[in-house]
């Protein structure tokens, strides 16, 4: 646990990194959690006024100092609309770090993010357990979204509408899969995150049908596993390092051109924060690391940039889709084009503009698990946006948007089907 004095340096240089806010309130204006609260506190520029301050209010209420910085979904858009260029992101990590190491780790956090996700085998087994099970405890709630619910847990999850676990996951599937080149042709490692790898499914498939078609060949590992965001989301470096060091051991026996991901969100994470921590595993492989992030790619931009995918004209029966920006994808990757590319690459569809498209749709990873009324309120708006568009199908290049999406439309009865962005490209591929 860190001391007082350890606490006290490590403040001084967060003070040094927030200098920069100008308080103008431009933060506030896109906010979903302030849109969504009405309240000062929890915007960007009032969490800075928080940081400021940190030492004296960790002294005082360490537990409030928690919950404060925790009421943010780490979408950046306030550090994408900062005059100045505040590091925001970064900042709120840092602090998130301070707090959880002054206050020690939930024991649940500490079993799942440093225990089940840097072992890749253990926490595939558990899902592959949970998997047969889960009917016991949920039962169906969405027709068009095919999502499942548990009203008796509702004390513990909430009353979410949640995407089923896959009968069988991608690496039960595949094993080790690391395919040969076709000559001259590109060869990706493919990175399909936990969601894809065992809820998902469906749209791992249809990645790998896409890069096939093209001639791509894919490496995909066993000893996959979680990209770290989500401990690292929650203050736990230590947990956040060991999942990167699973996933380091897992890719450095392979031959491959790019690093792909379906998930706006594992991109960001391997493209930004992989080589950001990559020092303090210890273990000399910055240089693997940054080469890693380097090869990272959405497979969005990699189907429209590398491969020139391009749009072709919609038939005239063809079913109105609209498209989410999902927040790590356009924000931290400015990958916004590409994806509405893939979804006009197939005639059978034709791309509808929602409003406030790239307004966050409020999951913000665990900002969903613990502040579920908020995230479903902030939903609610990107919900009323997809309806009002009148769009058949609504389109993200995130799994958890996806399920965020999922959530909201259930819980509406919309008729309106969640899919990947290459899900709708795949369907004109034989």
């Amino acid at each position: 646990m860190t001391t007082l004095h350890e606490l006290a340096q490590r403040l001084m240089t967060l003070d040094d990194r927030i200098t920069d806010c100008m308080k103008c309130g431009m933060c506030q204006a896109v906010c979903p959690m302030y849109g969504a609260t009405g309240m000062e506190a929890d915007v960007a520029r009032g969490k800075l006024a928080l940081i400021d301050n940190l030492a004296h209010e960790m002294l005082k209420n360490p537990a409030a100092v928690a919950d404060k910085l925790g009421r943010c979904l780490l979408c950046g858009s306030c550090q994408a609309a900062c005059p100045p260029g505040v590091k925001i992101l970064e900042v709120f990590m840092e602090a998130r770090e301070i707090v959880n190491e002054f206050l020690g780790l939930h024991p649940v956090k500490k079993m799942i993010f440093r225990t089940l996700l840097p072992h890749p085998e253990l926490f595939n087994f558990a899902m592959r357990v949970g998997a047969p099970m889960q009917g016991l405890v949920f039962r169906k709630s969405g027709d068009a979204q095919g999502t499942v619910c548990a009203p008796f847990l509702n004390f513990m999850l909430g009353d979410r509408h949640i995407h089923p676990l896959a009968k069988t996951p991608i690496h039960a599937r595949y094993g080790a899969l690391d395919e040969p080149r076709r000559a001259g042709g590109l060869k990706v490692a493919f990175f399909p995150g936990c969601v894809g790898d065992k809820m998902y499914t469906d749209m791992t498939e249809a990645c790998l049908k896409v890069l096939r078609h093209h001639g791509v060949a894919v490496f995909m590992p066993a000893g996959l596993t979680c990209c770290g965001i989500p401990a690292l989301s929650s203050g736990d470096v230590t947990g956040m390092l060991g999942q990167l060091q699973a996933n380091v051991r897992a890719l450095k026996g392979g031959d491959f051109d790019y690093l792909l991901s379906p998930c706006g969100s594992c991109t960001a994470t391997i493209k930004e924060y992989w080589p950001r921590y990559a020092h303090r595993m210890g273990t000399g492989e910055e240089g693997f690391v940054k080469k890693m992030a380097d090869m990272a790619m959405d497979i969005n931009a990699f189907l429209v940039d590398v491969l020139k995918v391009t749009a072709a004209q919609p038939r005239a029966d063809a079913v109105s889709v609209t498209y989410h920006d999902s927040c790590h994808l356009k924000k931290s990757l400015g990958v916004a084009s590409q994806p509405r590319t893939v979804i006009n690459a197939n005639p059978a569809y034709k791309l509808t503009e929602m409003a406030e498209a790239d307004r966050c749709c409020g999951c913000g990873g665990s900002f969903n698990l613990f502040h579920y009324d908020h995230s479903r309120k902030i939903g609610q708006r990107k919900r009323d946006n997809v309806v009002a568009s009148g769009a058949k199908i609504v389109a993200a290049g995130c799994p958890a948007c996806m399920m965020q999406l999922e959530d909201v439309l259930s819980h509406n009865n919309d008729a309106v089907r969640v899919k990947h962005t290459v899900e709708l490209y795949a369907e004109s591929l034989n």
